[in-house]
């Protein structure tokens, strides 16, 4: 058999028909081609870094006032690797609410068209026309940061009453709202009942619009306590779908641990207790919390402390929920610095640092004095925090807790040693705890002392801690 020519005319077969297909396809109609954003394999691969407006803020937070908080973060901050700008509650509420009537029945709500909340245009200005948050979107990405929104579980409670049109589908508000579910400590929201036709589709718009507003971080309130997992999952698909890469926050806690498999497939992080504020009981309560999650500290999918409540506090007023908590009232603890102390500060800032969660700054950050623009610009705490691996607490007693974790590119251990008694201790660490009983260099992160030895025996002061490089 003649194999070159049969392989010549076979060639000559085959360049016919893909010719003939190539003017079948020049003829055909032009289709619009769709472009998608490309998702990277794995968001918030370190734990978030940024700020929040709620704990200086409230529900009164305003556009001039993100902007301040923006540019000081591009100017004291970046560098360190802060990028995160928070936009929480209250910035589709009507300014005639403050952060004592906010939870009153059927609070006004800025809304459009399909039932999906708008920024007040009387809080962000930049904001009419239809804009929403774009043009305050565009305003933090030109500054090299990224820009994030809080949003409440569920439906607003004028859709349902107005029973408006989901976008893009014929199914409408009423149909999908369960208007037995709502939040216990808010009320402009129904919850979505996952069983109806529309479900998915209403949390695929709202997702949809903050895309377009250029949204990179949503903090979604009243969904892990209790444990809302079908609303979870809705959201988490539309984000998943939405073309455009999206952090998802979930709030409040205690997150149930039993969930944490749906947690880490569903959510880039969650909260591990409630509220935080500054005050020692409730820093003394996260290392129980720290302890029950630090199996479960995990790229992309973190256990969260809460916000670090440092710097200037509740600007524009406290709600009674702190207040209550604080042990005073209202008026009393406006417009003030952390009540935490010094040592509690310290504290503070290396649990957090050592078990790897989120870091986000509730203080007003333009009114930041020295002490706390170093204490979260440190670069060896911030280090242990964003690259560490094997976090894990070594021991603890009733009043002392020891952590240690390494760093992946070098021999360096950490260590982290806490006094959470109310007077002063020696605690003893030896290297044979966590590094082959070798004698090695402590360095300590917030003062730079150091101590060559097998063991360190260091007093340290009640609601204090000392934080090691060890080497």
């Amino acid at each position: 058999m003649d194999y070159p020519k049969l392989i010549k005319n076979m060639i000559k077969q085959i360049t016919a028909i893909l010719m003939g297909a190539a003017v079948i396809f020049a003829c055909a109609p032009t289709q619009k081609k769709e472009i998608k954003t490309e998702i990277p394999a794995m968001l918030a691969a370190k734990p978030p870094m940024g700020w929040n407006s709620w704990d200086c803020y409230g529900i009164d937070v305003n556009e001039q006032q993100v902007k301040a908080n923006a540019d000081y973060m591009a100017a004291n901050l970046k560098a360190s690797g802060w990028e995160y700008i928070v936009v929480d509650l209250g910035w589709y509420i009507n300014p005639a609410l403050n952060i004592l009537t906010f939870k009153n029945e059927n609070p006004p709500q800025a809304m459009d068209e399909f039932g999906r909340l708008i920024p007040d245009v009387q809080k962000f200005p930049s904001a009419a026309n239809g804009q929403g948050f774009k043009p305050l979107a565009d305003y933090v990405h030109g500054l090299g940061l990224k820009f994030g929104i809080h949003i409440m579980r569920g439906i607003p409670w004028q859709a349902v009453e107005q029973n408006v049109i989901i976008k893009g589908t014929e199914y409408k508000a009423a149909n999908i709202a369960n208007v037995n579910d709502t939040c216990v400590w808010y009320d402009g929201m129904f919850g979505v009942d996952y069983t109806k036709p529309g479900a998915q589709e209403y949390y695929n718009s709202i997702v949809a619009l903050y895309a377009e507003w250029g949204v990179d971080y949503i903090k979604a309130d009243d969904m892990s306590r209790p444990y809302h997992k079908e609303e979870i999952t809705l959201l988490s698909n539309a984000i998943k779908n939405c073309g455009r890469p999206i952090v998802l926050s979930l709030s409040p806690g205690a997150s149930p641990v039993i969930e944490v498999e749906h947690l880490q497939a569903s959510a880039n992080l969650w909260r591990v207790s409630n509220d935080f504020w500054d005050d020692w009981k409730f820093l003394n309560e996260a290392f129980e919390y720290a302890r029950l999650w630090q199996p479960y500290i995990k790229p992309g999918a973190w256990p969260d402390a809460d916000m670090l409540p440092l710097g200037k506090l509740r600007v524009t007023g406290s709600d009674d929920y702190v207040a209550e908590h604080l042990n005073t009232t209202p008026d009393k603890i406006t417009n003030e610095y952390s009540r935490f102390t010094t040592d509690e500060q310290v504290t503070l800032m290396t649990l957090w640092c050592i078990i790897k969660s989120p870091l986000m700054f509730g203080g007003n950050l333009p009114e930041n004095d020295d002490f706390t623009l170093k204490l979260i610009t440190n670069s060896d705490a911030l280090r242990v925090n964003q690259h560490s691996l094997e976090n894990r607490e070594l021991r603890f007693d009733e009043t002392s807790s020891v952590w240690t974790a390494n760093d992946p590119e070098t021999s360096t251990h950490y260590l982290a040693i806490f006094n959470t008694g109310e007077t002063a201790k020696v605690i003893t660490v030896s290297t044979k705890e966590f590094a082959n009983n070798k004698k090695m260099q402590f360095s300590e992160i917030w003062n730079g002392t150091t101590i060559s030895a097998k063991e360190i025996s260091i007093e340290i002061p009640p609601h204090g801690a000392k934080f090691y490089k060890v080497n």
